[in-house]
């Protein structure tokens, strides 16, 4: 997170560092919601393939987490970043979406979310291409897809697990 705040070229706003349990920026604040949208999105496609999303490798074992989603977020976060830094360079997030709490804690408001939600719908309709696939695949369907191949690997039907490495 040390170089993330330099990518942000809208003056109203800027990253310093992470915060989250509260999140103490709009900045954090977008962070904090995208990664709980995308970690339920893991946690369904490892459902999805019958796997546990709640028993992690790296993550702990912690009530209520899905820590093996949240794992499997971490070779996608830098999604997440870029479109967060996307959403306020091209000023589609503003001051008014955010509200801030007596102590502190700062969220997205109703309006803030709902833009956030639309954009990240349609970013999950924009095509990648699969670095270990090779093959042409809407974004969205990256947590399925990722989660099919970790159960392939768990059972045996691939050698290794390929990670998602974005380039």
């Amino acid at each position: 997170y040390g170089v993330l705040g330099k990518a942000f070229k809208n003056p109203e706003f800027h990253f310093d560092g992470r915060s989250k349990r509260p999140p103490l920026d709009p900045v954090n604040a977008v962070l904090s919601f995208l990664y709980t949208l995308f970690t339920n999105e893991f946690a369904a496609g490892l459902e999805t393939v019958g796997l546990d999303s709640y028993i992690g490798f790296y993550h702990k074992l912690r009530s209520g987490r899905n820590s093996l989603a949240c794992d499997l977020v971490e070779e996608a976060r830098c999604i997440v970043e870029r479109f967060t830094i996307t959403l306020f360079n091209l000023k589609i997030l503003q001051q008014k979406d955010f509200r801030q709490e007596m102590g502190g804690a700062v969220y997205l408001n109703d309006e803030g979310r709902k833009k956030v939600i639309t954009h990240w719908q349609e970013k999950k309709r924009s095509d990648i291409v699969h670095p270990y696939l090779k093959q042409k695949l809407q974004l969205g369907l990256l947590p399925y897809v990722q989660s099919n191949l970790l159960a392939k690997y768990v059972r045996g039907e691939i050698g290794e697990y390929p990670c998602y490495l974005n380039a």
